[in-house]
């Protein structure tokens, strides 16, 4: 698992601060692209034309996009215009883990860490919508530990946080 110091595939993408800060964006779609593909070849999954475009799509910006956004996009470069074509290919991301939906936004996001057994808390900047995937192991013990003690078992968890982003506090200030 990452921590918010290491580094995405050696490319110097950090797991949780580089959303917020000027990066070459390139390198960790790039790296988070080849991830997924591999990733889906090795499970017998199809990564095919317009889940790949959708994948990219999310990947393009640390900005989580509504399916109807997706659909929008795709629609333009003639990938169809009917919801099912959006829908199918963000719920197939998600179910590989090359995604995830963020319930605050009712967007999806790409993962940045595919294949990688992770807790993430994605931090929302109110402001500008820049969504961070931050790691959350330490957050997701503490649930699993109160939820234990009550005698429940957790099956999923999303963990969110919404405030601003440097950028934005700094337009505030």
């Amino acid at each position: 698992m990452s921590d918010d110091s290491s580094s995405v595939a050696g490319h110097g993408c950090t797991t949780s601060d580089l959303a917020f800060a000027d990066h070459d964006h390139s390198h960790c779609t790039s790296d988070v692209l080849a991830r997924a593909e591999a990733l889906a070849k090795a499970s017998g999954a199809r990564l095919t034309p317009v889940r790949r475009r959708v994948l990219e799509i999310l990947l393009e910006e640390h900005k989580a996009l509504g399916a109807y956004d997706v659909l929008q996009r795709l629609a333009a470069e003639g990938f169809g215009n009917q919801p099912p074509v959006a829908y199918r290919a963000l719920e197939f991301l998600v179910d590989q883990g090359f995604a995830h939906r963020v319930r605050r936004l009712n967007a999806f996001t790409a993962c940045m860490h595919p294949g990688e057994a992770h807790a993430p808390a994605f931090l929302i900047c109110k402001t500008c919508a820049i969504v961070a995937e931050a790691p959350a192991e330490a957050v997701r013990a503490a649930l699993d530990a109160a939820a234990k003690d009550l005698g429940f078992a957790i099956e999923r968890t999303n963990i969110e946080a919404l405030g601003l982003c440097p950028a934005c506090q700094g337009q505030a200030a």
